[in-house]
């Protein structure tokens, strides 16, 4: 759920939108390509920490009532958010190189908190909802990219359906009703879904505007690993949400 961070520093990007018809193809590969990268990177890690038991050991630990987090399975839990705060509040601060080393530690302590995952659910189940998600990111990619219809007010809707999820979530943390937990599931992958075509139009947009703006290889090189980072979020909570509602517990 750190997406919501992402989606107000990635906002603030919309001033360089311009009317150039030209995409710069040359930036949209780079933001899907870091976007890949940083999903290899996750997958890799998250397979390494559930398959190597030396490597799980330092994540759990035993307690009286069974197997739990040991204290830095804990900061792994959290750790992420973090770095998501440092890129979105840090971003003018930071330059390139720094972003860059920033997303990969981020992606792949991403993906050591997800290994818990392959612990928890079958594996057939887990590649299914990442086969699903994968055909509906890029259908709603696809969809974004090309239609002409601006999707501002869409994206409003959708932020604020995200701002409801996290609201509802930390209230059913306390009241644990599997029934609400299923009514959030279904919401995340409808609010997922819309925010990968509302983001692909805004990098498309914002693409055309360092064309027309001449904007500093520097800064193009940011705004490409931010927009990665973007996506990244988009497709890693429809992952899960998919996987909370279809996946097959061990």
């Amino acid at each position: 759920m750190d997406n919501y961070n992402s989606q107000q520093q990635f906002s603030d990007f919309t001033v360089v939108e311009s009317g150039a018809r030209a995409v710069p193809k040359k930036f949209m590969a780079n933001v899907f390509m870091w976007m890949f990268a940083a999903l290899a990177i996750s997958a890799l890690c998250a397979y390494l920490f559930a398959t190597t038991p030396s490597l799980l050991a330092t994540l759990v630990t035993e307690t009286d009532r069974g197997m739990g987090l040991s204290g830095l399975g804990k900061i792994i839990m959290f750790a992420p958010l973090g770095f998501v705060l440092l890129m979105s509040f840090g971003y003018s601060r930071l330059s390139a190189p720094v972003m860059t080393l920033l997303f990969i530690l981020y992606a792949a302590i991403t993906g050591i908190s997800l290994s818990f995952i392959l612990l928890v659910y079958t594996s057939s189940s887990v590649l299914g909802c990442f086969a699903s998600a994968s055909a509906m990111f890029g259908v709603m990619a696809v969809m974004g990219y090309t239609t002409d219809k601006d999707l501002t007010s869409f994206g409003r809707i959708m932020t604020m359906g995200l701002i409801g999820i996290v609201v509802a979530m930390l209230i059913n943390f306390f009241l644990k009703s599997e029934q609400m937990d299923y009514v959030i599931s279904i919401i995340g992958v409808a609010v997922f879904t819309g925010l990968t075509a509302y983001d692909v139009q805004k990098l498309k947009r914002i693409g055309e505007g360092i064309t027309a703006e001449g904007v500093t290889i520097e800064d193009t090189k940011k705004i490409s690993i931010f927009g990665a980072l973007t996506l990244y979020l988009d497709f890693i909570n429809l992952f899960l949400f998919l996987l909370r509602l279809f996946g097959r517990r061990k």
